[in-house]
Order: C-alpha cells, then structure tokens, then sequence
C-alpha cells in the first residue's frame, strides 16, 4: 500500500529527507527521546508529575498573596464549611406535616412537630410525613372489569364505589412497618365492603342502611390497620354509588317503580286514615261537648227546681192557708189553659143555641192565638 511502502516511492517519499511517509505526511513511530524529534508535542503520554507540578503553580497564582493559605482563605473556607453543614442540617416541617429522625437508618421515637427542626447530618437523616386528610377511591379508578361486583345477603349482584377518608395518626408505623400504605388501605376497605353488604339484603345498600353499613365498614377497616399497625386513622366511609349490574338494569328499575308506586300507595293511605280519624275525633269531641252541656243543663235546670220547690215551702211554713190557696189556684189556671173545654157562666145560657160548632170555633181560637201565648 503507498503509506507502507519503504522504497520512498510513496507521494512523499523522495522530499521527507527518508521520513517513512503515510498518508497524511507522517507515518507511525516508536519511543522517542525527549532530544529526538518525538519530543515535546510526540507521541508519548504526559509526565503526570509535570501535571501535578502545573496544578499547584497555578494554585499558587490563584491564591492572593502568592504561595500558602492566608488567614482569610481558611475563614472562608471554613465559613463555607459551616453554611454547607447548616443547609444539610436545618430543615423546616411545615404545619400539616410531620418529621422523623433516622439515625444511622435506625428511626427515632420522638416525632418533629411543625417549625425549624435540626439533626446531626451526615450520621442522621430525616423524613416528613403530611398528615392532611386524603381521600382513596374503591375500586381504583384503573381497577379490572368486575371489581365493583358484590354479592348481597339475599343472592343479588350490585355494584358498589365508595371512598375512604384518612391519615396518618403514627408516622413511625406509617413509613416503616407497611411497604404500600395506600394500596393496603383500598384492599382492607374492599374486603370489609363486601363483607358487609354480604350479610345485608340489596335493599339496605341501595336505600335503606347506607349510613349504618359505612359505619360498620369503617369499624372494621379501622380495626384492621390498627391490628397490622400501620399508623393510620380512618376518618369516614362515604358510599358514592350503587347500581346494579347492565345486564339486569331494566328489571332491577322496574322493581325499584314499583316500590316506590308501593309507598306512595301506602302514604296516601295514611294520609286518608289520619284524615278520617281526625274527623272522627271531632266528631266524638263535638258529641262529648253537647253531652256534657246537655248535662249540665240538666243538673242546673233540676237544682232550679229544687230550689224553688225549698222556697215555695219555706212561704208555706210562714203562711200556709195562703200559700195552698195560690198552689190550687196557679195549678188550676194551668189545667183550664190547657184543657179542649168552654165554661159558661150560671145565667149565661138564656138564649143560647141548643148546638154550638164548638170545635170550630176551638180550631179558630188556635189558629189566631200566637204561638207564645199557646205556651
């Protein structure tokens, strides 16, 4: 090949003074002396004293005064040092949030409440927990197909979504004795959801119990997580939606109308019989009041008589010749008023016609006499 051709009959091989010439003018070389032409800018590797050498001349220059470290030089340095230490050893927890201490990976009992907190970095280290309130949904929004099925206590398939609020009551259990804190959650509510709703009719998770079986949820979990210790508080089992399945919706909504035309039907009965029963309790009330006044009637119409009848014998004890006298007379005077007859005085009948159309002429005297004075 031209760049390996040791006749000189290369491109440049009769101008290099018998330099072996490669492609580019230079072909490869061997050690070299630092007198040789492979000195200085060959190609043998750089003295790495030299290199050493270099660095600290330069250090030298850089530093104001010339050689060694001035005063000042090690005050900022140590300064900087200091800074450095209080910026990795100060840390702020902020008021929702919670820090633990770790020493040497091992966690600290005491709990960093909220504000300017110190650890001794680099031995130590820390983590912050937010306490805050969260929420996780039941089934996880990128659950399988299905996981919403449940089987109620009376063999009827309903789906049901819920969402559990909590937070962390025991920082230390929450970071160090569960691995997916979240994840355990939604599993332990699912499982105390179905379990539940097995022991129940559909009704009661449809309409019925819904708040009574959140809370039995929510006992359940609580109880569960507190068994496992994983530092968590649950706060309340909101129940979001139950349906039943597509493949039998309409007929689950045609049971849901008639139970529903089934109450209405049942309050309106209601409503007609405390309709009734109120007008037959006014009526009992009206009949009670005439009853009572009718008796009251009576008794003070009989103690009137009574008392007239002890005043009419007190006059007679004081002067009975004349208090007899007027009783025949008053008892009299009531008989003749109301007896059909017509007495005519001694003398009266001279020239009076044998027959009288007496009772004509008593229909006439009834018709003319007012109805008071028939009294």
């Amino acid at each position: 090949m031209p760049w390996s051709n040791q006749s000189g009959g290369g491109q440049n091989g009769g101008n290099d003074g018998g330099n072996q010439g490669g492609p580019w003018g230079q072909g490869p070389s061997g050690p070299r002396g630092p007198s040789g032409p492979g000195g200085p800018g060959g190609g043998t590797p750089p003295d790495l004293e030299d290199l050493i050498r270099k660095g600290q001349d330069q250090l030298r220059r850089a530093i104001p005064g010339g050689g060694g470290f001035s005063p000042m030089m090690l005050g900022l340095i140590v300064l900087g040092l200091i800074v450095v230490y209080l910026f990795k050893a100060v840390y702020t927890i902020q008021p929702d949030e919670l820090g633990i201490e770790l020493r040497f990976g091992k966690p600290k009992t005491e709990v960093s409440t909220p504000g300017l907190q110190y650890h001794w970095w680099p031995i130590e280290s820390y983590d912050i927990v937010n306490i805050s309130e969260r929420q996780i949904n039941v089934p996880a929004r990128n659950s399988r197909a299905g996981a919403k099925l449940m089987l109620s206590g009376d063999q009827n398939i309903v789906e049901v979504e819920f969402t559990v609020l909590y937070q962390i009551s025991i920082p230390n259990d929450y970071l160090f004795k569960v691995a997916d804190p979240e994840s355990m959650v939604q599993q332990v509510a699912d499982s105390a959801m179905r379990e539940i709703v097995g022991r129940r009719p559909a009704q009661d998770i449809f309409r019925d119990n819904r708040a009574v079986i959140a809370e039995d949820v929510k006992t359940i979990v609580q109880a569960t997580l507190d068994q496992y210790g994983a530092g968590i508080q649950i706060n309340g089992i909101n129940i979001e939606d139950v349906a039943p399945p597509p493949e039998v919706a309409d007929a689950f909504d045609e049971v849901q109308r008639a139970e529903q035309d089934e109450d209405r039907f049942i309050e309106d009965a209601n409503k007609y019989s405390n309709r009734q029963l109120g007008q037959a309790r006014g009526e009992a009330a009206q009949i009670l009041e005439d009853a009572a006044a009718y008796k009251n009637r009576i008794v003070e119409e009989a103690k009137g008589e009574a008392q007239r009848f002890i005043l009419v014998y007190d006059e007679y004890i004081k002067a009975p010749e004349v208090t007899r006298k007027r009783l025949f007379l008053e008892t009299m005077e009531g008989v003749l008023r109301d007896s059909n007859k017509i007495i005519l005085e001694k003398g009266a009948g001279e020239g009076v016609v044998p027959y009288l159309p007496l009772p004509v002429i008593d229909n006439q005297r009834k018709n003319t006499t007012s109805p008071g004075e028939n009294q």
